[in-house]
């Protein structure tokens, strides 16, 4: 028997209850962990509150995102030990998998041996947030050296991810963030420079900070009405990328500025990396090579015991912190 978090109703944070639970073996293609730290994701809570992508089959299990060790292979799996330290990565769907527990089975293919040097803390805040930054900076944006890259949430897990592989590739990071209480706190974690938008107009100040050459790359998360704001800040044929939406109001498309500027206007997810065999092999390589040379390094706003999921969740919706929440599972 495993400790397991599940919730048979959607809802708030509440909803989530840890059961007693047998389980079972792995299946072929399969690999069972005994998990020591999980990593708290927006998309888990909107799974949870129902408001996500796929509707939940109740009774539902949660979690994309762990770091933990090895216990059993199930049949065809190759490359892997018992024992072996390693992470999951956000590479299946939630009805189908789910790693808050003790213990939890994931397909092989969503495993990655842990990096040498990285706490199982830090492991468990890798691999949603520097794939799906990769993605769209690296993979897709082909982003580069004097490149500026603006970065709205640049205080979440996946906006700090962002501004530290902007710098690795010798790219200008610029972050946003609504309150000024997290300016300095940004600028600290690695942005060269911050905005502040309750305090200041977005789109002077990224004319002045570029010198008038403005965003090639925009990587938002909030989407609703901002995304108009944005592509006003957008270079000429450059990429607005939107993989999150942070806001319950409806987006527009951008026409004029779309059309004035050849901009390319597109939605974006993880499993574009995750899902895709030539891409995520580069983007373990890249991630895996940053962090064994201290350019890349996960910030873990806060850490909750497992006992205390429904308070982690209710922390993560506060929007108070600066990077990964994880959860730490005792042995």
């Amino acid at each position: 028997m495993a400790r397991v978090v599940r919730f048979h109703r959607t809802g708030g944070p509440e909803v989530l209850q840890i059961e007693d639970m047998e389980v079972g073996d792995p299946g072929p293609g399969e690999v069972k962990i005994r998990v020591e730290a999980i990593g708290l994701n927006r998309a888990e809570a909107m799974f949870r509150s129902g408001t996500y992508l796929e509707e939940p089959r109740l009774p539902a299990r949660l979690g994309y995102e762990a770091s933990g060790v090895v216990d059993v292979l199930g049949p065809g799996v190759a490359g892997l030990r018992p024992g072996d330290p390693i992470s999951v990565i956000p590479a299946f769907s939630l009805n189908h998998y789910g790693v808050y527990a003790e213990e939890a089975i994931v397909p092989a293919s969503a495993i990655v041996k842990r990096p040498v040097g990285l706490s199982a803390t830090e492991a468990a805040a890798v691999w949603m947030a520097y794939p799906t930054a990769y993605g769209a900076l690296i993979s897709i944006g082909e982003a580069a050296l004097g490149d500026y890259i603006l970065i709205p949430a640049a205080s979440s897990s996946v906006g700090l991810a962002a501004i530290q592989i902007a710098n690795a590739v010798g790219a200008v990071s610029i972050g946003t963030t609504r309150k000024a209480e997290k300016k300095e706190r940004i600028r600290e974690a690695g942005a060269a420079h911050v905005i502040v938008t309750d305090d200041q107009d977005l789109v002077e100040e990224v004319m002045r900070i570029t010198r008038g050459q403005v965003a090639r790359i925009i990587f938002d998360a909030v989407a609703g009405p901002w995304i108009e704001k944005l592509a006003q800040a957008a270079a000429p044929r450059g990429i607005l990328f939107i993989y999150g939406y942070l806001t319950n109001q409806d987006t527009p498309f951008p026409t004029k500025p779309a059309i004035v500027k050849g901009l390319n206007v597109r939605g974006y997810m993880l499993v574009e990396v995750t899902a895709d065999p030539n891409r995520l092999p580069r983007a373990i390589d890249f991630i895996t090579h940053g962090l064994e040379a201290g350019k890349l390094r996960p910030i873990i706003a806060k850490t909750f015991p497992f006992d205390q999921i429904v308070e982690a969740h209710r922390y993560m919706e506060s929007n108070q912190q600066l990077g990964k929440i994880i959860v730490t599972v005792a042995s």
